[in-house]
């Protein structure tokens, strides 16, 4: 069932040429904000205009949010129902099948999939969406409704328990849309078996959007030492091993991802080579390097340390002192691979940071890639907060 039409909402004069240029985002000091409009439910269903009544498209609004109007469909008399989300859904996967040939990935990716703040993950038979926006949360019942006819997965999780909805005044929760889940979720990645919690895990249980960069470092790894820290499920350490690596020292703070790390890393029959340290990792960085270690290969892949452009010093001070102590256990000739899931920091100022680190470690080398998420992730050509992940892989003399 679509959601009810709101009277049109015009933008204030002068305003509009974003919108018009197909921006999805419209912001709340763009709009006229009558005692009416001000009155809407949030995420409700409306027609945007220009000052002078000139259409500009269909889409979710939301008078509390900085970003108060997210635009989804250029037609002004477009209806929002499972129909149109189900054409969505179909776009997404048509795309994801031509880019794998197999059903592990990530099948939306927000507004680059024209789903404003909605993630869906695919493990196989088992769909995991995160929903973020107000107006997605109000179609959710429909999302799945889509979901399921397009693919007729075994099981479908809502994974609604991000903090980002709060910011969008919305409740958070999990729940079991379809079907049942009865313990991890097996998926492969590069060939290699992985396991992922969609319940309890991170995000939606995994992050495929390191998919590329895991299977570089792994191109790399072949007989030497690897180092992987803020490892989660250990994607890229597994990896490395799946690959020839002597030894994939996985690091991460928390008990239930190595625990999947360890659990796959048997499913692959890699345990011999793989050791698990639970621990916070600049301890971790700080006691190797003091201990004398060095590895071919070194990952640092942390969570984001700038939420809020309010952290941006602090975090770019992070990201300059994990290079630095990162950079000292490499070996001479190695690599090392550093990332940023940052969107408020942006690429040149993380490879400056990590830069710095370097140097601060009286180390030099040489750049041999930068790249951002895989092509499941894609990037909205006018949204440039969509190219949130940045990495840099180096070789260290």
């Amino acid at each position: 069932m679509a959601l009810p039409l709101c009277p049109d909402i015009r933008l204030s004069p002068g305003r509009h040429k974003r919108a018009l240029e197909g921006h999805p985002w419209i912001y709340s000091n763009e709009i006229e904000m009558t005692a009416e409009v001000r009155a809407l439910p949030r995420g409700t269903v409306a027609r945007f205009l220009s000052h002078d009544a000139r259409p500009l498209g269909t889409g979710f609004f939301d008078a509390h949010s900085l970003i108060a109007g997210r635009l989804v469909d250029r037609d002004p008399d477009a209806v929002i129902d499972a129909a149109w989300l189900g054409r969505r859904i179909d776009r997404a996967l048509a795309l994801r099948q031509r880019l794998f040939d197999k059903p592990h990935y990530r099948l939306a990716h927000a507004e680059a999939d024209g789903l404003p703040g909605t993630v869906i993950d695919r493990f196989g038979e088992v769909i995991v969406a995160q929903i973020n926006s107000a107006g997605m949360d109000k179609l959710s019942d429909a999302l799945v409704q889509a979901i399921d006819v397009a693919m007729a997965p075994s099981a479908i999780v809502i994974r609604n328990d991000s903090a980002l909805r709060t910011v969008e005044g919305l409740a958070e929760g999990v729940r079991i849309a379809k079907g049942q889940i009865d313990g991890p979720v097996r998926f492969e990645e590069n060939g290699v078996a992985f396991l992922a919690d969609v319940t309890e895990g991170q995000k939606t249980g995994w992050f495929f959007d390191q998919r590329d960069n895991r299977r570089a470092v792994a191109d790399l790894a072949r007989d030497g030492r690897v180092l992987d820290v803020y490892a989660h499920t250990g994607g890229f350490g597994l990896q490395a091993a799946a690959a020839g690596a002597a030894e994939a020292v996985i690091v991460d703070r928390s008990e239930l991802a190595l625990d999947l790390a360890k659990r796959a890393a048997d499913l692959n029959g890699l345990g011999p080579r793989c050791r698990f340290v639970q621990a916070e990792a600049f301890r971790e960085l700080d006691r190797l390097g003091r201990a004398g270690e060095r590895f071919d290969v070194v990952v640092v892949d942390p969570p984001a340390f700038v939420k809020s452009k309010k952290d941006l010093v602090t975090g770019l001070k992070g990201y300059r002192k994990l290079a630095d102590m990162a950079a000292r256990l490499v070996q001479p000739g190695g690599f090392l691979f550093a990332a940023s899931c940052s969107h408020n920091v942006d690429p040149p100022s993380f490879l400056a940071e990590v830069t710095r680190g370097i140097g601060r470690a009286q180390r030099s080398g040489r750049i041999l890639r930068q790249a951002g998420a895989a092509a499941d992730h894609p990037v909205h050509p006018l949204l440039p907060e969509s190219a949130y992940l940045k990495g840099v892989l180096l070789q260290l003399d």
